[in-house]
């Protein structure tokens, strides 16, 4: 009997084909293709291009003017600039990222698209996203954690990451993903709300996290309810898979509420 393998694309297509079950040949191609980023221009001087999943989502977070918002993983910075124009120059905009070349990544793209008042108001940092609520606590208005994922459409398309895969892969980034989502609900003040949302198609880093957080700081987080144009409904949030949507997404959106004390 041959030995099934447990890392590489056998594994890999075997995990996904059974979350996924009969719709996974189509999603599996669906992912293969090649993004089709839109432009966004919205309160910028040069547009920047995304995925409109990713421009609908950030704008999903309701960020309005003079509040304090924070961006937790914001490189390579598209959301954060959907956010800074929804914002209009006032107030105040954490744009954190621990990697020192993604943040010079996201603080070109900051000064290249944004145009000067808006991007007065945006501040560039370089925390350890798991650990910002042992620093600040109850102070932001709103935060998006957009988090580091399994990003599958990225693994499929290089050879490289696909053989290396591992179901450990997920797994790993799940717990870290909830030790993020855990510092942004202790940094969120009371009333505040909560955008959490990656690229990937794994269950275990989108409602999975989200089930943990509620369990975890279920006193004071609730789910609220999430405004998306399209998308399917998923026991925490919402998801855009590119199979059912032209091509748009992956993206996993949940939108989470502080109760006032």
């Amino acid at each position: 009997m041959k030995k099934k393998a447990t890392k590489g694309k056998e594994a890999f297509f075997r995990f996904y084909r059974e979350l996924y079950g009969e719709r996974w040949p189509s999603l599996a191609e669906a992912l293969k293709r090649e993004p089709r980023p839109v432009p966004f221009s919205e309160g910028l001087g040069k547009s920047y291009y995304l995925d409109q999943a990713s421009i609908d989502t950030a704008k999903a977070l309701g960020a309005l003017p003079e509040e304090e918002v924070l961006d937790m993983c914001a490189a390579p910075g598209g959301k954060s600039l959907v956010i800074a124009a929804a914002m209009r120059g006032k107030g105040s905009l954490i744009a954190n990222d621990r990697s020192a070349s993604r943040r010079a990544r996201l603080k070109r793209v900051i000064a290249e698209h944004l145009i000067p008042d808006y991007a007065s108001i945006v501040e560039i940092t370089s925390h350890d996203a798991s650990k910002w609520g042992l620093y600040e606590q109850n102070r932001y208005d709103r935060i998006l954690l957009d988090a580091p994922c399994s990003s599958e459409r990225h693994v499929l398309l290089d050879p490289v990451h696909l053989e290396r895969w591992s179901p450990s892969r997920t797994r790993r980034l799940a717990v870290q993903a909830f030790a993020m989502a855990a510092a942004a609900a202790d940094a969120l003040r009371p009333g505040g709300v909560l955008l959490y949302s990656t690229c990937t198609i794994s269950p275990f880093e989108n409602d999975g996290v989200i089930e943990k957080l509620l369990k975890r700081r279920g006193d004071f987080m609730e789910k609220a309810e999430l405004s998306l144009p399209y998308g399917e409904a998923t026991r925490f949030g919402m998801i855009v898979l590119p199979d059912r949507e032209a091509g748009k997404g992956p993206m996993y959106a949940a939108l989470l509420r502080k109760r006032m004390v």
